[in-house]
């Protein structure tokens, strides 16, 4: 894999031909048109072919597959303009293998909210070990809040992806509340019930296993918190469904704050079977312009995180998503608007800026000025980044990664994933 960087001048069918690989390949590994117009300092994923198919007439994705000897996983991985479905027409050409091989499989987590166009779904779900749709809220009186899931639950299924169901302690108005986790956690009764209705649902959705995220947890309920992590993990092993923990991206077991405290890295990482990462959201929508995941911050997170925590029980979570602040930052007044890495591109092209990187976050950004005179600063995720993030899964030793979240396009993140890494399949 190579990774380019867009000049001054140049064009996709260009920067192809540099390769030495056809126009139309490059433009499916990063979602683009190979006549669109590339924004100064853009990144383009480059994969080089080993071997290439031409559809006849009458084939379909699942006789091409038999043929070569690969999953139909496999074939859409190698093949994001295919989108995950299946439709073909003769002549068209699919890569059946690249030169770049794997060097090891990684688990691959991503959270959906249930609005997520069934576009992004299908195109995401071949490169994902887990989905996992967000979120199972707990309700006033510690019923289950479900969200509508089932036709998510559907398509995983469609794709041999698994799913975990997620548990957390968003209320009805869509906020993290601590009083919901307090319920849950002195309350022995609705304790008994949540864990009977979780053990339910799990079974009754065929759901794979159990991702708990209990956000503003008190910090006297540290050692309370760990106990229903464990018992949930007791409950649900006895159906073989595993637990996972998410976790606030601490780097010191001493760190304040509502949202650290009461997660306590070591009795989580014992209490659960693996542990997630939330190593995104330094640039968050009411906070200073700035990158939203900087690498020494991910990494700062990782080294607390294996010094407590085995590494083959850790997601490290990666955002596909950043922010453009309106300029200049007013803490309590300002507030970021989130957009997709495409959407970063595009308007960095409609406002003809270069694109910067930053070399000690790990991320790309600019800065122009609106047509009403108003200045602002995009920090975004590109193909450099996302390489950085996932060179720490393999620097680490980490069981997997997860994506917050798929409601925004990203294609040059799966070109990347796919290229450094044999995605697991459970299914």
């Amino acid at each position: 894999m190579n990774i380019h960087v867009v000049r001054a001048g140049e064009d996709l069918r260009a920067v192809a031909a540099q390769y030495g690989v056809a126009a139309g390949i490059v433009a499916g590994l990063n979602g683009v048109a190979p006549y669109s117009p590339l924004a100064v300092g853009q990144t383009l994923v480059i994969r080089h072919p080993r071997e290439l198919h031409t559809v006849a007439l009458g084939e379909s994705v699942y006789s091409i597959a038999l043929r070569y000897g690969l999953s139909v996983r496999t074939l859409y991985q190698n093949n994001f303009a295919l989108g995950g479905r299946s439709a073909l027409y003769p002549g068209q050409t699919l890569v059946i293998s690249y030169d770049d091989a794997p060097s090891r499989t990684l688990a691959v987590n991503a959270y959906a909210y249930p609005f997520i166009r069934g576009g992004l779904l299908d195109a995401a779900l071949p490169y994902l070990t887990y989905l996992t749709p967000f979120t199972y809220g707990i309700n006033s009186d510690g019923t289950l809040l479900p969200p509508s899931d089932e036709w998510l639950l559907a398509a995983a299924g469609q794709y041999r992806t698994a799913s975990l169901m997620h548990l957390s302690s968003l209320t009805e108005d869509g906020r993290f509340d601590s009083s919901r986790s307090t319920l849950v956690l002195e309350s022995a009764d609705a304790q008994d019930a949540l864990v009977q209705s979780v053990l339910d649902t799990v079974q009754a959705k065929h759901y794979f296993g159990l991702d708990v995220d209990f956000e503003y947890v008190l910090p006297e309920q540290r050692e309370a918190y760990a106990a229903f992590v464990a018992r949930l993990r007791d409950a649900l092993g006895m159906v073989g469904c595993p637990v996972i923990a998410a976790l606030a991206p601490k780097t010191s077991a001493a760190q304040r704050g509502l949202l650290y405290e009461a997660h306590d890295y070591a009795l989580l990482g014992a209490a659960a079977d693996a542990v997630f990462l939330m190593t995104y959201e330094w640039g968050y929508t009411y906070g200073p312009p700035m990158a939203v995941a900087p690498l020494p911050q991910v990494r700062a997170v990782l080294d607390y995180a294996v010094s407590v925590i085995a590494p083959e029980k850790i997601f490290m979570g990666i955002p596909l998503y950043g922010y453009d602040w309106t300029l200049p930052f007013t803490r309590g007044e300002t507030r970021a608007e989130s957009l997709s890495p495409v959407q970063a591109v595009e308007r960095a092209l409609r406002y003809d800026v270069s694109i910067q990187y930053d070399e000690r976050a790990q991320a790309p950004c600019y800065y122009y000025t609106d047509r009403g005179g108003r200045e602002h600063a995009v920090w975004f995720e590109d193909a450099r980044s996302i390489e950085a993030k996932l060179r720490l899964a393999e620097e680490y030793g980490l069981q997997g990664v997860g994506y917050w979240s798929l409601a925004r396009g990203f294609p040059q993140n799966w070109a990347v994933l796919s290229s450094l890494f044999d995605i697991e399949t459970l299914l």
